[in-house]
């Protein structure tokens, strides 16, 4: 079981207009709702892979509600959400039909106060006893200090589970030094987080802040890894027309997968970038265009060379 955290768990709208112009109002030509925040899209993207899944994290009020009912027919993921007295969040998209651009909005999370945060760390005690990974995605909602990755990290650690860590800001330097196995940045996390702007470089920078390997996305451009094994650059054939929410999400699925597959660390990049690929084709967040995926898995391109750590 691969075990989901998503502390600010969200109903994702997703809005299409045939062109995006400020100021002026807009026809949406479509509308789709999907539950969503990070790890929520990491579950799905595992699960419609064959994995199974245990999603937790904080759901509340109405909208929490929506998210919860939205996971409930998907098979493969079993909901352990913890509730709390506020509501979950919403975060919209507005996908712009003439360019592919998309326009993101996203609500604060609810406040979580001390009780909250307490029945959620003995729910994830538990869970991770039973896991075989660990991912912890996401912004934190108020009420939760910027600390609390770093703890989910030392006792998953301490059980012996390997954790993925996909965040920002202070919870990401937090989260670096308490050793996770694999860190997902994004380039502008990434140099937030080193304060290089050179991807490679800041890359190395991160492992010896406390990652056991780095794994920074370059966007379009793929993937850029620093591991105890070795260092690679992962492309995918051209660039990818669509919708790039989620993506992100997908590319952790695909380190997730890979490292409980037991694959080398080149098979983990190249199914990780196309199925990032394959979720610029998808319609919402945390879903991948199978065919896509299938099309791009033998046209990545892996480049670089196994080290000593």
């Amino acid at each position: 079981m691969i075990l989901t955290v998503t502390l600010n768990t969200a109903l994702h709208v997703t809005y299409r207009v045939p062109a995006l112009r400020p100021h002026t109002s807009h026809r949406v030509t479509d509308v789709r709702e999907r539950a969503g925040g990070k790890g929520l899209n990491v579950a799905r993207v595992l699960a419609a892979l064959g994995h199974e899944v245990t999603v937790t994290g904080f759901v509340g009020g109405a909208t929490g509600r929506v998210v919860q009912e939205q996971l409930a027919p998907v098979a493969g993921i079993v909901d352990a959400l913890v509730p709390v007295a506020g509501a979950t969040r919403r975060t919209v998209a507005v996908v712009d039909a003439r360019t592919g651009d998309t326009t993101r909005l996203d609500e604060p999370g609810p406040v979580v106060v001390p009780a909250e945060w307490s029945a959620f760390q003995e729910v994830y005690g538990e869970l991770v006893a039973g896991a075989d990974a660990v991912a912890l995605c996401g912004s934190l909602p108020p009420g939760v200090t910027v600390g609390a990755y770093a703890g989910l990290i030392r006792t998953a650690r301490a059980a012996g589970v390997p954790v993925l860590l996909d965040t920002s800001g202070e919870p990401l330097r937090r989260g670096v030094a308490a050793r996770p196995d694999i860190v997902k940045p994004n380039a502008e996390e990434l140099a937030e987080l080193t304060g290089s702007h050179d991807p490679l470089r800041a890359t190395q920078d991160a492992r010896r802040r406390g990652a056991r390997s780095v794994v920074t996305s370059l966007g379009a451009e793929g993937l850029i890894a620093a591991t105890p094994e070795g260092r690679w650059r992962a492309t995918p054939p051209a660039r990818i027309p669509g919708n790039p929410t989620g993506a992100g999400d997908s590319a952790s699925a695909g380190l997730l997968s890979g490292l409980v597959d037991q694959l080398p660390w080149p098979e983990r990049l190249s199914r990780a970038v196309a199925l990032s690929a394959a979720t610029v084709r998808a319609a919402t967040a945390g879903e991948f265009d199978r065919a896509a995926y299938e099309e791009l898995t033998g046209r990545i391109a892996v480049t670089g060379e196994a080290t000593a750590a």
